[in-house]
């Protein structure tokens, strides 16, 4: 009967170690031709942090801002780094939906939240608060000053059901506490839209996320039916989102051609087209300083298409598309990953759009707008569209 051989303990610790060794040596290769030296200093420094720090610290706030800092690094005004809690509220935002109180806020105040809008039968509005309001205080917490606004939203919004006490400052200069019940919100991207005297048919659009092309192309058919001889697109104030809601309204309304010019990092171009199905109507579109992404492009599309006049104030330019990848940790990184264009190819980066009218609103007219209390007849850049349509 032939003996089986058997492994002494140091005989086997040292091959799992040799084993541990080869198996460390691979991935470190792998990291270095992979995703470059740079990569192994961000594994070693956090290595370094871990092991010989001396002091308490929180390992996602460490995380988080270490991730925050090497998108910032990126030197890309449109790439930018979420945490797992602003992630959740990004998602919601995007679906046009988000648990809250049905407010739209600014940080323009010192002294906490300025609200410039109040969705009519939302919490916030049953609960009493109106525009031009501003909320001081969530459940205790004061809001003065810029980090304590930065908070105050998330600190607003919560689980669907529960009550948020409010202190509120009305323009009065008098203080009084509220309580809402936070409720599941669901945002419309056609905010408003009518016919207007002679005949013009007007759609505000406040973004492309989820919903907004059936929106507006349901706006617009209304609008024909109801006997619109002329369109009026309110792109003021509207940030923009996703390419496919563009170019879905695009080929609701213009003929036959290409729409939207998109490549990415291998530079491989793809171009939209649109079909014979049109809208075949005069149009103008507004737009002001925060007529970002998509919004501008609807615009410039429009233009180069049908030469649709652009009314208001100079746009940003912004030329790149960014895509959200989602993190471990919850977080998510928001980083430029392609580039756009018009559908004959031409770029708004360090121009921006190519105004026809000029007009630009004042302090006041502009906060009017955002919170929707600017009449018609006050609306400068609205009665130059007016005007133009006219001709």
């Amino acid at each position: 009967m032939k003996a089986t051989k058997r492994y002494s303990l140091t005989q086997l610790l040292l091959s799992a170690l040799l084993g541990m060794t080869l198996t460390l040596a691979a991935v470190t290769a792998f990291l270095w031709f992979a995703l470059g030296p740079e990569s192994l200093t961000l594994l070693e420094a956090w290595g370094i942090v871990n092991t010989r720090f001396v002091g308490e610290y929180d390992k996602e706030t460490a995380i988080d801002s270490a991730l925050e800092g090497m998108v910032k690094g990126l030197g890309d005004r449109w790439s930018y780094y979420v945490n797992e809690e602003q992630n959740i509220a990004q998602r919601q935002r995007r679906n046009n939906s988000y648990v809250g109180i049905g407010v739209t806020v600014d940080y323009a105040d010192p002294r906490g939240l300025k609200l410039l809008a109040v969705k009519k039968d939302g919490p916030a509005w049953e609960a009493g608060l109106r525009p031009e309001e501003i909320i001081t205080a969530v459940d205790g917490v004061s809001l003065a000053g810029e980090e304590a606004q930065q908070k105050g939203v998330d600190l607003i919004q919560g689980e669907e059901g529960t009550t948020v006490r409010l202190t509120v400052l009305n323009p009065a200069g008098e203080s009084r506490e509220v309580e809402a019940i936070r409720a599941a919100i669901q945002n419309e991207s056609v905010t408003s839209y009518e016919l207007l005297e002679g005949g013009v048919g007007y759609v505000a659009l406040a973004n492309f996320y989820s919903g907004s092309a059936d929106q507006l192309n349901a706006a617009v058919d209304d609008l024909v039916e109801q006997g619109a001889t002329a369109l009026i697109f309110d792109m003021r104030n509207n940030g923009g989102g996703y390419v496919h809601e563009l170019t879905q309204m695009l080929d609701h309304l213009l003929p036959e051609g290409s729409i939207f010019s998109a490549w990415g990092r291998e530079g491989r171009m793809e171009v939209t087209q649109s079909d014979e199905s049109c809208v075949d109507l005069p149009m103008v579109t507004l737009v002001n300083a925060n007529t970002y992404s998509a919004a501008e492009f609807f615009a410039a599309q429009l233009k180069e298409s049908v030469g649709a006049s652009i009314v208001g104030e100079p746009t940003s330019g912004k030329g790149f598309s960014q895509q959200s990848i989602e993190l471990m940790n919850g977080g998510a990184l928001n980083i430029s990953t392609g580039k756009y264009a018009t559908g004959a190819g031409v770029s708004l980066v360090g121009t921006g759009l190519p105004l026809d009218e000029e007009i630009i609103l004042d302090e006041v007219q502009g906060a009017a707008l955002q919170a929707g209390l600017l009449s018609r007849e006050e609306d400068l850049q609205l009665q130059k569209a007016m005007e133009l349509l006219s001709r």
